[in-house]
């Protein structure tokens, strides 16, 4: 399998990147080329392979908290789980070694993620007496932090990101107003229904009425009067309504997202990425690209 390197393109000052690409060519670049981007054969390929590594540790984990595999196959699970976290530690440590500011990368969300990803194991060697503290198996579950590693490298995790933050004003809107229908709904039982049924407080009362909303209706809690059923019964259709609202919102945001023009054309020149749709010249070396749009 061919695994060249294309020419590196000079650093731009596309936000997501400005901790990121090398000034100068050499190893760092060429390692910030296949780690962190996906436009080369090695790129692509270091992608997939984390990808399936990320899976499978996770899945590891998953297989160890169940109490017959973990007697059966504990050795096999520690082995596997170790050489997952040198693994992760290796590429951890390249990340920071091949970006022009590591201390802002290692405090990046990302950076964050990838640290959370390998530190249980090294904490629960270096602690044997954390089970006076702390059970060691809560650190252990901390690796299945690395199923969020999955987002740097699915685009459409990032047109998801894209549409919640575009739509978060709305998002929140609609969180009040139902938070207010809520409250309102729990008063209104607490007044009904009383102490004698259950409903000791307005704070148990909004316990039962956000369960209704949502249409779990756990049953630890039901009203005994026919105004409470009644209540009960339109609190739950309403339910059925409140949950369509924020489906709505954030499937028009995503299918606005789809709409915009992709901004990340490529010159063919330098390399150099990020140019607006409509450039006709790359930023960078002054190249006709391409891709421009033609009046």
């Amino acid at each position: 399998m061919d695994l060249r390197l294309d020419p590196l393109p000079p650093a731009t000052s596309n936000p997501a990147r400005q901790y990121g690409r090398p000034e100068h060519p050499g190893l760092r670049a060429d390692l910030y080329r296949i780690i962190f981007e996906s436009d080369t054969r090695a790129g692509r390929l270091f992608d997939l392979v984390l990808i399936a590594l990320i899976l499978v540790s996770v899945t590891v984990v998953v297989l160890d908290s169940v109490q017959a595999l973990s007697v059966r196959h504990g050795e096999i699970f520690d082995v596997l789980e170790w050489s997952f976290t040198l693994i992760f530690t290796v590429e951890y440590l390249l990340r920071l070694y091949c970006v022009r500011r590591p201390l802002a990368y290692a405090t990046s969300f990302f950076g964050i993620i990838d640290f959370l990803s390998v530190v249980p194991t090294y904490l629960a060697m270096l602690m044997p007496g954390a089970h006076l503290l702390l059970d060691v198996r809560i650190l252990r579950l901390l690796r299945i932090f690395r199923i969020l590693k999955l987002t740097s490298y699915v685009d459409e995790y990032r047109m998801l990101g894209r549409a919640l933050v575009a739509a978060r004003r709305k998002i929140l809107i609609f969180l009040s107003v139902v938070f207010m229908v809520v409250l309102l709904l729990a008063t209104v039982m607490y007044a009904v229904e009383g102490p004698a049924n259950g409903f000791t407080s307005i704070p148990t009362a909004l316990y039962w009425a956000i369960t209704a909303v949502t249409t779990v209706g756990f049953g630890d809690i039901v009203p005994k009067t026919d105004l409470g059923r009644a209540i009960s019964s339109v609190t739950m259709l309403l339910g059925w309504g409140i949950l369509a609202v924020p489906t709505g919102i954030i499937s028009s945001e995503i299918a606005a997202q789809r709409s915009l023009p992709s901004a990340d054309r490529r010159c063919a020149a330098c390399g150099s990425d990020g140019h607006a749709p409509d450039a006709r010249y790359c930023k960078d070396c002054g190249a006709r690209l391409e891709a421009a749009a033609e009046e």
